[in-house]
């Protein structure tokens, strides 16, 4: 089968109209979004998505986690579809391109065969993953996680949010849950275009992230128990402070991040005190370490070394320790002949590009379990994702998804 042609491209008015055009539903206090999993705006940006689909001649089918797959017909019944896709939910301060860039311009990929009057042996599904981010219910990743029997259903429908209300629940209350076994599907492959998240591409001057391989990643929940104390009158010595406990663990963390360069990270996002005030030394302090390499040795080394070492911190004060992980993921190394479709599109449509790991866990880690798969990446300005400030130019958005285009109909296969 020949490759398509160079000159073949994507609408990319008509991708950014419909960027814009999503980024309405749940707008941000600073420009973003707050489109948070399972709430009144995911439901709005889902119905939205779906009739885009539905215009664009795809049929709907929904899983037992609220996935949305949006299949367009191949010529051949009997091979399996080529997936492409990415999550439509948010952060609470969310950007407008992270996750929607790749469902949207999945959406776009399809308009643009459709324009064209392209068809394909293999059927093409479009994918809005659900709970891709896990800011509202951890862990992230938690509808692809269930897809590749990474997580059960009653396991996922139990997470709770901070107001206690669960994922089953609030499931139903919105309307999405499927009748679909989740993971009953089966793929040809995967592909998932995405930001950055983080300066490379932009510094480096590319078009065009080939993603090779994705950091595998550890989130640590430390539980340090103290004495809560009065600030004022506590003499130094006689206090069990939780706080410091926290504080050396953190510099600790730093250590054993940079002892495992190059190539690995480490640090803290999220950490609760307990009663939290100003002139109580805290009786217990709840934070997450998360640490990522894309290497598996160094990966364990770090978490083994982390949890070991705070446990000398947290005796030497007095303080108790507990440790639970809540997230986790493997490094993942993609797919070689869909890494090079992508590198190969790139080229083919003149777009600068490098080689890059995901910093970031995404959809298609998951995916990785099931089938052949890759991802495609787009500069981000400086660096910035999870952030309202988050933003991407139109070019950028339109030479991704001319790569998503290429990369799919090269494994989907142009039926002349």
């Amino acid at each position: 089968m020949s490759a398509p042609a160079e000159n073949l491209k994507i609408n990319s008015d008509r991708l950014w109209d419909s960027l814009m055009e999503m980024a309405k539903i749940g707008p941000g206090v600073a420009g973003g979004n707050n489109r948070q999993t399972l709430t009144d705006e995911d439901a709005e940006g889902r119905a939205l998505f779906q009739k885009w689909c539905e215009d664009a001649g795809m049929a709907m089918g929904v899983d037992k986690m609220g996935t949305m797959f949006m299949t367009r017909p191949g010529e051949d019944p009997d091979a399996l579809p080529v997936y492409m896709g990415s999550h439509l939910d948010t952060q609470p301060t969310g950007g407008k391109y992270d996750g929607v860039l790749g469902v949207l311009g999945a959406l776009e990929a399809v308009r643009t065969m459709n324009d064209l009057g392209l068809k394909t042996k293999h059927p093409i599904v479009v994918t809005n993953w659900a709970n891709e981010e896990g800011a509202r219910f951890a862990p992230a990743m938690l509808a692809s996680g269930v897809f590749a029997g990474m997580h059960s259903l009653d396991y996922a429908y139990g997470r709770a949010d901070l107001e206690g209300k669960t994922y089953g629940e609030e499931l139903k209350r919105i309307g999405w849950q499927g009748e679909e076994e989740v993971g009953a599907r089966k793929m040809h492959a995967y592909y998932e275009l995405h930001i950055e998240q983080g300066p490379i591409l932009e510094a480096e001057g590319k078009d065009i992230g080939v993603v090779t391989h994705c950091q595998g990643l550890w989130w640590l929940e430390f539980t340090l128990t103290g004495t809560a104390a009065h600030t004022g009158s506590t003499p130094m010595p006689m206090r069990v402070n939780a706080g410091l406990a926290m504080s050396r663990i953190f510099e600790m963390v730093q250590a054993v991040a940079m002892e495992n360069q190059p190539n690995a990270v480490g640090g803290v996002g999220q950490v609760t005190f307990t009663p939290n005030s100003r002139n109580v030394l805290p009786g217990k302090v709840v934070f997450t370490v998360d640490i990522r390499t894309p290497d598996q040795t160094k990966l364990d080394a770090m978490r083994a070394k982390i949890e070991a070492e705070a446990a000398k911190i947290c005796e030497a004060l007095g303080v108790g320790c507990s440790v639970e992980a809540v997230g986790h993921f493997d490094p993942v190394t993609f797919t070689p002949e869909l890494v090079s479709n992508v590198r190969n599109a790139a080229e083919r449509l003149g777009y600068s590009h490098m080689d890059i790991i995901s910093g970031a866990g995404h959809d298609a880690c998951w995916a990785a379990k099931m089938a052949p798969t890759t991802m495609i990446m787009c500069p981000c300005v400086d660096g910035l994702s999870h952030n309202e400030a988050e933003e991407i130019s139109k070019d950028w958005a339109a030479a991704g998804t001319d790569v998503l285009l290429h990369a799919v109909l090269e494994t989907a296969e142009i039926v002349e």
